[in-house]
């Protein structure tokens, strides 16, 4: 009866680790999705705040361009390495 009652729970520990791998692969694959619509949705809104202020102040349309450039790349890089993390959450 013992070897049963371990064999049992060697079953029950492979099924577990199955089921934590499966969650862990399913919060890495939305974590890399919202990391990603948030990007989108973060540079456009960049992109909006800078075309109005263009259209209110055109004489400081290249200090505005040169702003949101930089804007957009930081909020690119956030979301990048948060695709990252959330593609590494899902291998490892």
């Amino acid at each position: 009866m013992d070897l049963m009652n371990i064999l049992l729970q060697a079953d029950n520990v492979a099924v577990a680790k199955a089921a934590a791998k499966g969650t862990a692969n399913a919060g890495g694959a939305i974590g890399a999705g919202l990391a990603a619509m948030g990007a989108g949705i973060g540079i456009g809104q960049i992109g909006k705040g800078a075309v109005e202020s263009i259209a209110r102040q055109p004489e400081a349309m290249n200090d505005i361009r040169a702003n949101m450039i930089l804007s957009a790349a930081l909020v690119e890089g956030a979301a990048l390495f948060a695709i990252i993390v959330g593609f590494l959450a899902m291998v490892l």
